[in-house]
């Protein structure tokens, strides 16, 4: 079975929002009661997972949704602001030209999304945008894609920058690529055990061109060990996860 459907997280995978989302989030702090992060924390908690992020954060769980619907909207403010990632409106237009069916997976609010994605012209090469997923739900709606684009789980790579991200594509038994330009560490990303881990936009074009005409275990729904070596083998650029 060929690969079909590329899903992109957005905040910290396609856009770079981590400066505002910080930003945003101290400004909040005291409003909802928890602590503000300097410039010398912002590097440690790239080595957090979202789970451990909000226990050191000592916010109270019953908040959490009050604060994500505030920093969407605060977000809203400055989405002219916000830039793509470096390389990333060429590898969408590469993997849109390769047939690739592409759409994106975002906890956060479809204006949003849109607005960013327009403002860079970037809306056409998108399929589908399923957007306000809950913090820890993507894998509900990875299920959803699923079931209403009648897709198989090995038809479909998820493409994310956070720790969840990973989770929910394992949920889903679907395949994932960690990406280090994002929130979340490269070695906090190796500890979730993508099946591929890039430091570079160019290194997915690479990956998916290698990964798309693998036929892959029906059972297993994972690609076999000597597969994966070859790969890393062949392709200098893809990093292999201890």
């Amino acid at each position: 079975m060929t690969l079909k459907v590329i899903v992109f997280d957005f905040d910290g995978t396609l856009a770079d929002t981590y400066e505002a989302f910080v930003t945003i989030a101290n400004s909040l702090s005291e409003e909802f009661g928890y602590k503000p992060v300097n410039k010398q924390e912002q590097e440690k908690l790239k080595h957090l997972s979202a789970r451990d992020l909000i226990k050191q954060s000592e916010i109270s769980p019953l908040k959490i949704p009050f604060v994500l619907k505030r920093v969407k909207s605060e977000l809203t403010h400055k989405i002219k602001e916000l830039e793509p990632i470096k390389e990333i409106p060429y590898c969408i237009k590469q993997l849109k030209k390769q047939g690739y069916t592409l759409g994106i997976i975002t906890s956060n609010a479809e204006d949003n999304v849109l607005s960013f994605l327009e403002n860079h012209q970037l809306e056409q090469f998108f399929d589908f945008i399923y957007a306000g997923t809950t913090l820890f739900g993507k894998h509900k709606i990875i299920k959803k894609l699923l079931k209403e684009k009648h897709l198989l789980p090995n038809e479909v790579v998820y493409i994310g920058d956070e720790t969840r991200d990973i989770n929910s594509a394992k949920k889903s038994q679907i395949k994932c690529v960690g990406v280090t330009w994002g929130f979340n560490s490269s070695e906090a990303l190796a500890k979730e055990n993508p099946d591929f881990l890039i430091n570079s936009p160019y290194e997915l074009i690479t990956i998916l061109e290698n990964y798309r005409y693998k036929v892959l275990d029906s059972e297993s729904r994972s690609l076999p060990l000597t597969m994966e070596e070859e790969l890393i083998k062949n392709q200098p650029l893809l990093i292999q996860n201890e």
